[in-house]
């Protein structure tokens, strides 16, 4: 075994770095403001607006019994669900965008921690748990469970761009919407070089509804995260250092890098560090060792990344609390043209 593997492995199951799938739509919206039945919308207590659901944190336990939503049936007979104040935003919002001939419309908002769940079995009943714990968000624990986090797509000369990688290519078209956000209480939730905070890669379709414009326009100017303000994150960038591979391009261990940066984000720790680990790490020995971690397997290339971070000091359960830990080992692996994913990581 070459050093690269020298240290004892913990084979595990964690979330990939996964976004979130448009579904087609039609350029005509027929939007009604009917309440959704069993929303709560009879309960007069109020929600908080900046309530915090991510990889970590989960939703409240009477958030279901008390948001307030209304559905839209979107253009092709597709039911949307919203919280009520995050709606009215969004028309607005959609109002004045197309004032400069920019339209949008709305893919998805809440999701239920019961269809969660659903998608979740389906998940695991086709493809086994393990695939299941990389691809979907754990029941409970996805921001769409609010009501308040919106995917948006785009509708350019008439035709619906509702995939991602279509959408993402229309960067001067986001950057016009993202500067119009905190107008009307919004945020870009994932934001670029945050992952490792977020646990999700950039998203310039997904905002989040947090009422306040001052603090929309507070965490849009400041270029942070909502953990970040609320102050359940720091602010301080870690050291990212890739290397110069004669094996992979830059943007190969970007792309391993970024498996890493949203994994870590489950971890509720401080991130001080993230480097490449050296190209002797992608041997034939190494490779058939990973391949041996996993019946049927049939990778083709391996990577090693190391972190370097602090551990909180209250609520850790892997790790001891308010502790440097240093060299922590990721391994990630690839088959042609598949994308990385983890596979081991530990000491």
């Amino acid at each position: 075994m070459s050093v690269c593997l020298s240290v004892g492995m913990t084979v595990a199951s964690l979330t990939a770095c996964v976004q979130n799938t448009a579904t087609p739509s039609n350029t005509e919206v027929e939007e009604s403001t009917e309440t959704v039945e069993g929303s709560g919308a009879e309960n007069s207590e109020k929600i908080d607006y900046l309530v915090l659901v991510n990889k970590t944190n989960e939703l409240p336990d009477n958030w279901e019994k008390t948001v307030k939503t209304v559905k839209i049936t979107n253009s092709i007979g597709d039911d949307v669900e919203v919280e009520e104040k995050a709606y009215e935003a969004y028309l607005k919002l959609k109002e004045e965008l197309e004032k400069e001939n920019i339209y949008v419309d709305l893919d998805s908002a809440r999701r239920n921690v019961a269809d969660q769940q659903r998608i979740m079995d389906d998940f695991t009943k086709s493809y086994g748990a393990d695939y299941a714990a990389k691809t979907v968000a754990a029941p409970g624990y996805s921001e769409h469970h609010t009501g308040l986090a919106l995917d948006l797509y785009l509708i350019i000369d008439g035709k619906d761009i509702t995939e991602n990688e279509d959408m993402i290519q229309y960067t001067d078209i986001w950057e016009k919407i993202h500067e119009k956000l905190p107008k009307y209480g919004f945020i870009l939730r994932y934001i670029e070089d945050k992952e490792y905070i977020t646990g999700y890669g950039y998203e310039p379709w997904h905002i989040r509804y947090v009422d306040n414009p001052d603090i929309a326009k507070e965490i849009m100017s400041k270029g942070i995260t909502l953990e970040e303000y609320l102050g359940k994150a720091s602010s301080d960038k870690p050291e990212i250092d890739l290397g110069n591979s004669k094996v992979f391009t830059k943007e190969e261990l970007e792309a391993a890098a970024l498996q890493v940066k949203c994994a870590f984000a489950g971890f509720s720790c401080t991130l001080k560090s993230l480097r490449y680990g050296g190209d002797e790490c992608n041997s034939k020995e190494n490779i058939d060792y990973v391949n041996s971690l996993e019946e049927g397997a049939n990778y083709t290339r391996v990577i090693e990344i190391f972190t370097d971070f602090h551990t909180p000091k209250e609520g850790t359960v892997v790790f001891d609390p308010d502790k440097d830990m240093k060299d922590y080992q990721w391994l990630l692996v690839e088959t042609e043209n598949d994308g990385w994913q983890i596979v081991a990581q530990g000491y």
